[in-house]
């Protein structure tokens, strides 16, 4: 598959693309590793999976990166997932320049630790005028979360209730013009959306695969896509 191509009878453009990257803590363990080494080898794979989103010309790549509840994991495994994030972004400027990716955050910024979110601003600033594939970190993030500040918003500007509808809740979100997701994706064989991207998904199509994350493949990926053009999506029109 090469290019924007679809085949059959979806012609919805794949636009959004929402990837639950599961599966790291259960790669390291089969080859008797720490959970760290999964997550090391998980960002390798990330990096090969945002190249082929530009290659297929995919606009917008959602990575499900660290979630809410995610903070109730082992310390040294929080410290170092936030280690990682902020020396991945610190360290690969070059890389998202060479293929034109432009940085966004979606999460609860103002309680990640002052260096990371310094990192991710950074990140988001030097990359704001790249044009290409625009690579949606969610760091922080929960679905539930984010409706919850939508709607502090909502009762702090004491708008009218007869003012309130879906559209200024979701102008409250992290990303206002960010689109619904299209297609979600979750490796590891687990089938639940984990609070992720709950209300932009109310009518993507999902696909689930056993596939630990380290061991998902820019083709494997390529050849998901293609299912999605294969599917046709009635947004609850039939």
């Amino acid at each position: 598959m090469s290019g924007s191509a679809q085949t059959s009878d979806n012609s919805t453009p794949l636009v959004h693309v929402g990837i639950i990257m599961d599966g790291n803590g259960r790669w390291a363990k089969k080859r008797g590793l720490p959970r760290t080494a999964g997550h090391k080898e998980g960002l390798e794979v990330a990096k090969k999976i945002v190249k082929a989103c530009a290659e297929l010309n995919i606009k917008y790549v959602t990575l499900y990166t660290f979630s809410t509840e995610n903070w109730k994991r082992a310390q040294e495994e929080v410290g170092y997932l936030m280690g990682l994030i902020r020396g991945h972004l610190r360290a690969e400027f070059e890389f998202y320049k060479a293929n034109g990716i432009r940085i966004e955050h979606i999460g609860d910024l103002a309680e990640l630790p002052p260096d990371v979110a310094e990192e991710i601003l950074k990140a988001k600033k030097e990359t704001e005028n790249f044009t290409g594939l625009t690579v949606v970190l969610a760091i922080n993030y929960g679905g539930r979360d984010e409706l919850v500040r939508s709607v502090k918003k909502i009762v702090s500007s004491c708008t009218a209730e007869k003012d309130i509808n879906e559209k200024l809740i979701s102008d409250n979100f992290d990303i206002p013009e960010l689109p619904d997701v299209d297609f979600l994706i979750r490796t590891g064989g687990e089938k639940r959306l984990s609070n992720f991207l709950m209300w932009h998904s109310a009518y993507s199509e999902l696909f689930f695969t056993d596939t630990l994350w380290p061991d998902y493949t820019p083709e494997e990926f390529k050849s998901n896509v293609e299912e999605f053009y294969k599917r046709t999506r009635r947004f609850g029109n039939a």
